[in-house]
């Protein structure tokens, strides 16, 4: 028995032994379905995280307000869990998905969000107090379960991060601290409030960017896109060389295999590409001479395997060779694309000679 604690407190502390273990399931239930909840909704968090009040410390708070709880039932963050978010307007979409999840008790469950005090930012959580919904058949073995109460908070990275400040410099000591440096404290309280607005309002002018850019690109508006690795992740998306690769791999009757073609970005800066538009001309106005270089470099091949950068590449190729880059410009290129090696001032002579051959460098 606990010293210090009257029956009363004794009992619950008792009931809270017994209890022990189903407080154990409940914790990896909660942490279990709301990672898979986010998963689902594609919403990423800082960390999802619960922890179950120790013995001690839940007799010290029976020895300040013992008289308040009837029963185990009645304290609310025997099981605490959180979920720290990047975004302030995620925890909004986070506490509608909670809100389906689980049993809310309202009452006792608070937004300190809307409390607006300057030197409570990192408090500004979003609170509920759960329960399982009842009739849950997977909690047969634990038919109490969904009688125990648990808290949720919902807060953000920064928010997060200052309540550990704050608590370290103040309340974690006992000592109050003076004016002086309170108001300071208060300051960057007001700076971090305004940083995680900040990051949202960001996040969304991002997002509407990237939509407005698709929408360019599916409406065929190219010059009006800006070439950026967000633009060129559109335009690929768009997939513009698919078809040159079906060409090529019907050659040999070869399988296509995949590959990122984002490297290609820095090569189409290097050719002082401004917007999609730009990219989308050379491909327009190059193809078919990359479809008969690629025709003399496998027609006596039996390569089974093409690469899907192969249409790209040779775009590139005939468009060095047409602007005049010879093999220093194809060295370049190979560069660029395979990493600095010496193989490729081979691969460079032998790609020359491949293209020396074709209409369109003898016109030259």
């Amino acid at each position: 028995m606990m010293s210090g604690l009257d029956l009363h407190c004794q009992l619950i502390l008792e009931q809270y032994r017994e209890a022990l273990p189903v407080i154990e399931k409940l914790k990896q239930v909660v942490l279990d379905a709301l990672r898979s909840a986010l998963e689902r909704n594609g919403i990423v968090v800082t960390a999802v995280e619960a922890r179950i009040k120790t013995e001690e410390s839940l007799a010290g708070k029976l020895a300040l307000k013992g008289n308040k709880y009837q029963s185990l039932s009645d304290i609310t963050d025997i099981l605490g869990a959180r979920i720290i978010t990047f975004y302030t307007d995620d925890v909004d979409r986070i506490a509608a998905i909670v809100e389906q999840m689980f049993s809310i008790d309202w009452d006792n469950s608070v937004d300190k969000r809307r409390l607006h005090d300057l030197d409570q930012f990192g408090y500004n959580s979003l609170h509920y107090i759960c329960r399982l919904p009842d009739g849950s058949p997977q909690f047969a073995e634990y038919p109490q379960i969904t009688r125990i109460p648990f808290e949720l908070q919902l807060r953000t990275t920064l928010q997060h991060a200052w309540a550990a400040i704050n608590h370290d410099t103040g309340y974690k000591t006992g000592v109050e601290i003076p004016v002086e440096y309170m108001r300071q404290m208060n300051r960057l309280a007001g700076m971090l409030e305004l940083a995680d607005d900040e990051f949202s309002r960001i996040r969304t002018e991002i997002n509407d960017y990237r939509r407005r850019v698709q929408m360019l690109v599916h409406d065929g508006k190219l010059d009006d896109v800006l070439l950026d690795g967000d633009t060129f992740r559109s335009y690929l998306n768009a997939r513009p060389f698919d078809a040159l690769n079906k060409r090529i791999a019907a050659i040999n009757q070869a399988e296509v295999q995949p590959v990122s073609l984002l490297n290609y970005l820095a090569i189409f800066k290097a050719f002082g590409f401004k917007t999609l538009g730009d990219i989308d001309r050379m491909r327009k106005q190059y193809q078919e001479d990359a479809y008969r270089l690629a025709r003399h470099q496998l027609g006596n091949t039996d390569l089974d395997i093409v690469s899907s950068s192969i249409g790209l590449q040779n775009i590139c190729i005939v468009c060095i060779l047409q602007q005049g880059g010879g093999k220093i410009g194809l060295r370049r290129l190979f560069d660029a694309i395979n990493g600095e090696s010496p193989q490729n001032e081979m691969l460079a002579d032998i790609t020359f000679e491949q293209a020396r051959q074709l209409p369109f460098m003898r016109q030259q």
